[in-house]
């Protein structure tokens, strides 16, 4: 497997509005991120991925643009990035724009004309249809019974009146499907591309890119049910919806690859930019090799959903809750890393990012006693696996969900607005069905992701100034789960958990013939279900036992007789090295994380 800057690279996800505020608007800001770019250096990050910046009425926090080529004041200039890039380039590090071209904002100019009259130039850079026909009462019906995708009680098509035709729009009315079958959309975007690139960003996460090509029969997805315990589409309980999930009809559509392929020809080797395909509800192994092989692939990296989508119900939206175990999470952990290297392509590593809840609270223990713990376990695994790292602002010091005790008005997103309003109308005054749903949004929402970074013990946890009230509330613990707390801590037996990443992630550069490229295997114990195990090989640095205890209980764990450990570099309770024993039985307390060198030399 070839070895490039990109794959061994630290990349270091921001959500600019809730990173730094220096304007005192209570959102963060491009001269935040500036600020900020020491620590970042410091933390051991190379390219920093901004969540979109462009000039948006922010109806989807910036994912609806309206001008692909300006910042939006709300974050400062086109002069602020250009001062970003130049710093990061100091420091030997790089920018990685955001790319949102499956849809504009309804505001985008592009839009505008194709709204303006079906004689339009631009009409057919849009998705428009006919109504489908009338109901009864003479009202227009969509062209299919698609729902949305982050409000699935409604309708993916928007009605004009004006032309009595429906555009659609699959994740918000204000969001109108680009229609890429139209070779001047495709130039556009290109266009927009070389843009950023000339500036000096090295490439781009590509949003939900494999929605682009649609079938274009646009034919009725299948019927699914309301389930009135979780107020989630499908389930085995209740009446039908009105509109049911299209995904088999867009997600990978059949001229994808075609798009794909003309976009790495016409801008990404010219340029040769850094990608990462954010590609939901795409599991096929042939489908993704298509994208990131080595050899002929369109892409360098996808996001792989197949271990932050663990706790989804099949059959169901995002929004439910489902039971998982241990073997759950080892599973697609095991077939990406093995599928990779037999394979020839390539993964990202991550568990966070801003459509996600934080990690410490979905897989480990958040309480008190135990975040610290699970957050450093967390740490230890991502830093120990095959492929390009990703890292989500306050991952990195253990930053957690929003508590359960705050007024349900916190929750800022779309998603999580159009899903409560869908369980009150669902639910009504069951009380039983609104506390499963408000179960459901305390640990899956957007927003938990989303709360202000936690600089220092200042007021506002030094986001923004103390007169300044933030556009969401900080989290209660900022006094003590800090970057700042954390950076001056200071222990002869113990590592803060930003003090943990940060030695991973030295570690993972030092060692990256295993940890970056190195062969993977599981170790399977049917014993301890709670032990995720596994051995990370590489050409010059040897073999490495990494020991995981995803449960808040002690375990005792057998080293396979197959195993010779040489001793033990570190591990998630100590600041040193561990004293356990490198043969036989292995006592693990909760939530502890053991990394092991098998090689002679140690």
């Amino acid at each position: 497997m070839s070895e490039e800057w990109w794959k061994e690279a630290v990349i270091y996800q921001i959500y600019p509005s809730s990173f730094k505020d220096t304007k005192n608007t209570g959102w963060g800001d491009l001269k935040g991120i500036i600020s900020k770019v020491d620590y970042l250096k410091g933390l051991g990050v190379d390219i920093v991925w901004i969540s979109p910046i462009y000039k948006s009425p922010q109806a989807d926090m910036g994912y609806d643009i309206a001008d692909y080529k300006l910042i939006d004041p709300c974050y400062g200039t086109n002069e602020d990035i250009d001062v970003l890039i130049a710093e990061l380039k100091k420091r030997d590090m790089k920018l990685m724009m955001d790319l949102v071209v499956n849809h504009t904002s309804d505001q985008h100019d592009w839009f505008k004309s194709s709204i303006s009259s079906p004689k339009s130039p631009k009409r057919d850079w849009y998705i428009w249809k006919p109504p489908k026909g009338h109901d009864a009462s003479g009202n227009p019906l969509p062209p299919n019974n698609w729902s949305q995708i982050l409000g699935d009680a409604n309708s993916a098509w928007t009605y004009d009146k004006s032309s009595n035709e429906y555009y659609l729009s699959l994740f918000t009315p204000d969001q109108p499907d680009l229609n890429w079958e139209n070779p001047e959309v495709r130039v556009a975007v290109h266009d927009v591309m070389r843009f950023w690139l000339d500036k000096g960003a090295c490439g781009y996460r590509m949003d939900v890119i494999n929605l682009i090509s649609k079938d274009q029969r646009f034919p009725d997805a299948d019927e699914t049910i309301v389930n009135t315990a979780s107020g989630d589409a499908a389930g085995d309980t209740g009446g039908s919806a009105k509109y049911h999930p299209g995904w088999k009809w867009y997600v990978n559509g059949p001229r994808m690859h075609e798009y794909l392929r003309e976009l790495k020809k016409e801008v990404l080797e010219p340029y040769k930019a850094v990608t990462v395909g954010e590609m939901p509800r795409v599991s096929d192994i042939d489908e993704i090799i298509k994208t990131v092989g080595q050899k002929d692939g369109e892409l360098k990296m996808i996001f792989i959903f197949d271990v932050v989508d663990l706790d989804n119900v099949p059959g169901q939206g995002r929004m439910a809750l489902g039971d998982w175990e241990v073997r759950d999470l080892v599973k697609p952990i095991e077939k990406w890393q093995t599928v990779m290297i037999e394979r020839e392509g390539w993964n990202s590593v991550f568990i966070e990012n801003h459509d996600n809840p934080r990690s410490v609270s979905r897989f480990c223990d958040d309480s008190d006693k135990w975040r610290e713990k699970g957050a450093k376990l967390l740490a230890l695994m991502q830093t120990t696996l095959s492929g390009t790292i990703f890292v989500y602002q306050g991952e990195e010091i253990g930053m957690r969900n929003m508590p359960k005790d705050w007024d349900v008005a916190e929750y800022k997103d779309i998603e999580s607005i159009n899903y409560w309003k869908k369980s009150l109308k669902l639910h009504g005054n069951d009380k039983d069905g609104l506390k499963k749903a408000r179960e459901v949004l305390d640990t899956k929402a957007r927003d938990h992701a989303r709360t202000p970074m936690q600089w220092d013990a200042s007021h506002n946890a030094g986001f923004c100034s103390e007169n300044v009230k933030p556009w969401m509330r900080v989290m209660d613990d900022f006094k003590t789960v800090n970057t700042d707390v954390q950076t001056r801590f200071s222990s002869e037996d113990d590592l803060s958990v930003l003090q943990y990443w940060k030695r991973g992630l030295a570690n993972r550069k030092e060692h990256a013939d295993a940890f970056v490229y190195g062969d993977y295997q599981t170790i399977d114990d049917a014993d301890n279900g709670s032990v995720f195990a596994y051995l990370k090989t590489g050409k010059e640095s040897g073999q490495w036992l990494i020991v995981l205890n995803f449960s808040g209980q002690p375990v005792e764990w057998s080293i396979p007789e197959e195993v010779k450990v040489k001793g033990w570099k570190e591990g998630t309770y100590f600041k040193g090295k561990p004293d356990n024993p490198t043969k036989g039985v292995v006592a693990l307390r909760p939530w502890e994380g053991l990394l092991g060198m098998c090689s002679d030399w140690f």
